[in-house]
């Protein structure tokens, strides 16, 4: 008698099913979820994921948008177009509106990424959310290394790396009182390489930045910045065209590009197999602000 085959999960099922699984554990314990969406590929996937989670029914949460006002025009179109194929309910947070409203003011580098958390914090507080996906993931940065999938957060969205909780196999606790707020990371065990394999094995089309186009760009510290409206040459700085695609979407004032010949899907993912550098380590200008940038950041309540 012949043995039966042995049942075998590819490595993206199994981190397809384990994202799933985090986002049915949300919904089943928590009162007012929220998927942060910026148009950017992680949060793009987490759309994909939460589709497969709740289908045949409508994915049964808000998304939400942290708007700096420095976007990339390709970037918004995404988004728009994204929430309106599947019916979402988009919140957009805007920073804009809160330097009107004087709830914060612009710091002196012309970046607004540090500004985005009290303009998150205080839509948590307003819409009462008790949990917010995010689509970090533990490879990016040292920082979110060292975060749980379920990540808490106090009554004042801080969070504090030596108070994280346990979490063992499957088991992941979200009790919080009122006031506090459970950040979650589905993508925590995702590599970048992962998140693009998942993108060309499910189809998903992303913005077109994402892709090699030619741009525009000044160098600075090492990066290529796009010239727009946002981001302006400096005294010496020298334009030129590059051919270039971005790595990781964020402020348009922080966020470089890489230069790339990766028009396709197939064509990036030689690419990132390729890097020995992160997506955050070679593009984003505000986590060089110091060494321990990031964490700072998170500390006050950022993604």
């Amino acid at each position: 008698m012949t043995a039966p085959a042995a049942y075998q999960v590819s490595h993206l099922d199994a981190l397809e099913a384990e994202s799933i699984f985090v986002m049915r554990e949300v919904v089943a314990e928590m009162e007012r979820p929220v998927l942060l969406f910026s148009g950017g590929k992680d949060s793009i996937v987490m759309l994909r994921l939460a589709q497969k989670a709740f289908a045949p029914a409508n994915i049964p949460f808000p998304v939400m948008h942290v708007d700096t006002g420095h976007n990339f025009p390709e970037v918004l179109e995404y988004r728009d177009r994204r929430v309106a194929e599947l019916g979402l309910h988009l919140i957009v947070a805007s920073v804009p509106e809160a330097l009107a409203s004087g709830l914060v003011r612009e710091s002196g580098d012309g970046m607004r990424n540090r500004i985005q958390t009290p303009v998150l914090l205080d839509a948590v507080e307003k819409h009462r959310f008790d949990a917010l996906f995010g689509g970090a993931r533990r490879d990016e940065e040292k920082a979110r290394a060292k975060e749980r999938v379920f990540s808490f957060r106090d009554e004042f969205g801080q969070w504090d790396p030596k108070n994280q909780r346990p979490e063992l196999w499957a088991l992941y606790n979200g009790r919080h009182h009122p006031g506090e707020s459970i950040r979650v990371f589905p993508l925590s065990n995702w590599t970048e390489l992962d998140v693009w394999h998942y993108i060309a094995r499910e189809r998903i089309p992303l913005p077109s930045i994402y892709y090699a186009h030619e741009r525009e760009v000044i160098e600075r510290d090492g990066m290529l910045y796009a010239v727009n409206e946002f981001f302006r040459p400096r005294a010496g700085e020298e334009r030129f065209k590059a051919q270039v695609r971005y790595r990781t979407v964020g402020d348009a004032s922080c966020t470089a590009a890489v230069r790339s010949d990766a028009d396709t899907v197939e064509k990036v993912i030689e690419e990132v197999a390729a890097t020995r550098i992160t997506e955050r380590g070679a593009t984003r200008g505000d986590d060089r602000v110091s060494e321990a940038a990031m964490e700072d950041r998170k500390r006050e309540g950022y993604f």
